[in-house]
């Protein structure tokens, strides 16, 4: 199967769901309370975005303003019909983009938000791109997949390690952070509910 068909079917099977992959709002404004509080002059990057559920509570939560970045222009056109409606046009914008190439001037964001989307390029591509575009005292955040049982059942594993070949446990993960330079703030498992 090609690239772009894969894509095709992501893009038909996720569109209308109101989040488009793991989390939550209560995960979202969790993750939040570990960074400083944010003003009107900051700026949060949030990539892969999709069609915003989180967008909206950054927004929400914060003074910053959000760019919100995704390359699938439905996802974007969803969000912005929301930002109008909410009257929050002001506060985010949606701008279409691969998180692989984010054409963004060095310095630019407070925050760098992912949740759900790093897999795509993988956490440590992610952070050797992205540390360049965080102001000083910058922060990311981001959601990963790990390994929460050291010997998952063998499909499990298979299925993973197919899929995601990058899936490791939560200690190997915050060595790869760290390997790069970045200081872990905190971190918590997501509910079952998220």
């Amino acid at each position: 199967m090609s690239s772009d068909h894969a894509s095709t079917l992501f893009f038909e099977l996720f569109s209308g769901l109101a989040r488009l992959g793991p989390g939550n709002s209560q995960s979202t404004r969790r993750a939040l309370t570990y960074v400083r509080e944010l003003t009107k002059q900051d700026r949060i990057l949030d990539v892969g975005c999709g069609t915003g559920a989180q967008t909206l509570i950054l927004a929400e939560s914060t003074q910053a303003h959000v760019v919100a970045i995704d390359k699938h222009r439905p996802f974007l056109d969803e969000l912005n019909r929301t930002v109008v409606e909410l009257n929050v046009t002001d506060q985010v914008t949606a701008v279409v983009g691969d998180m692989r190439r984010l054409a963004f001037t060095d310095g630019s964001f407070d925050l760098i938000w992912c949740e759900s989307a790093i897999y795509n390029i993988g956490v440590e591509n992610a952070l050797q791109d992205w540390c360049r575009l965080l102001k000083a005292r910058g922060s990311i955040a981001f959601t990963e997949i790990c390994w929460e049982k050291p010997n998952p059942p063998v499909e499990c594993r298979e299925f993973w390690e197919r899929e995601y070949p990058a899936i490791r446990n939560r200690e190997a993960l915050f060595r790869a952070i760290e390997a790069h330079g970045v200081r872990l703030l905190g971190n918590f498992e997501l509910d079952v509910s998220a």
